[in-house]
């Protein structure tokens, strides 16, 4: 059943990326001041490209529900770097260019280093349901790395406050796959049970501030800053949660490391490629120029 559990997470990849390709365009024309603050997403919400990407982003969390009820969250979660696959090609082609060899290696790189990662980790499933001790480490740690992100956004600007933000939602949202996983798994043992527990509950807090800090990050900055980053940090800290939270197991026996090793190398690599495009870096700096002078029209 596990090819169910990575059609699935490719699938909400697939959605994410659209998604915030359509909200990062809309968020990016509000001013700098709402960063943060739930004015942003009412200002957000009368906007109907906005609410078609917040359409996509729900399809990605189903589809994403989906495949943590068949895979480990191992699998799951670095599977949903494939958005970076998806979102350079929407966003380079919203602007009227095409791409070129080296942003089609780091798309192959990604795609690359995913696969052979996955595969030569093979990892297995754990406990979704840990002891409440274990989840206040996690959920701890996770808030700790919200707030230090946080925190260091307020000494920048520009592209690099949108990438600081976007690492503060990257632990929000590991946050948020932990607790959908946790979710399911209760389903899965009955309505009553599962709305009988906490974990629904705050997952549904844990959103909230998840797309307040999305959102934050596309006002802030272009996707090529904020999504970049997203892509690069999920799958390291979705593999830590399911290892150290849900007793999750990869095979480091053999040829396995190694293989895990290059396949994560690469995905590095393909990141950094796209990240570094002169290509991609244009089409930053065009988006840069449309979010100041919608900003000027705002103000």
């Amino acid at each position: 059943m596990i090819i169910i559990a990575v059609l699935a997470a490719l699938a909400a990849g697939a959605c994410f990326a659209v998604g915030g390709v359509l909200q990062q365009r809309e968020a990016s024309t509000r001013p700098a001041d709402e960063a943060l603050s739930p004015r942003l997403l009412a200002d957000l919400a009368r906007r109907p490209t906005w609410l078609a990407g917040i359409g996509a982003t729900a399809g990605s969390f189903g589809f994403k529900a989906v495949a943590l009820a068949f895979g480990p969250l191992t699998v799951v979660q670095p599977l949903i770097a494939s958005e970076l696959v998806f979102a350079i090609p929407v966003s380079v082609r919203r602007h009227g260019f095409r791409l070129h060899l080296r942003e089609w290696g780091g798309i192959a790189a990604v795609t690359a280093g995913l696969t052979l990662g996955i595969v030569a980790a093979a990892p297995q499933e754990g406990n979704p349901l840990p002891s409440l001790v274990r989840w206040g480490e996690a959920l701890g740690l996770l808030a700790v790395l919200t707030a230090g992100a946080l925190l260091a956004a307020r000494r920048v600007r520009g592209a690099a406050r949108a990438s600081l933000y976007a690492l503060a939602a990257v632990a929000t949202l590991a946050a948020q796959s932990s607790l959908l996983a946790a979710t399911v798994a209760l389903f899965k043992e009955g309505i009553l049970t599962a709305l009988s527990t906490w974990q629904p509950y705050a997952m549904g807090v844990v959103s909230f501030i998840a797309l307040t800090l999305v959102q934050s990050a596309y006002q802030a900055g272009p996707l090529a800053a904020s999504m970049p980053v997203m892509d690069a940090a999920n799958p390291i800290v979705g593999i830590a949660i399911g290892l150290a939270l849900f007793d999750e197991r990869v095979d480091l026996s053999g040829w396995h490391l190694p293989g895990a090793i290059i396949g994560v190398a690469l995905l590095v690599i393909g990141v950094i490629l796209l990240d570094t495009s002169p290509l991609v870096q244009r089409v930053q700096r065009i988006e840069d120029a449309e979010q100041r002078q919608a900003n000027k029209g705002v103000s």
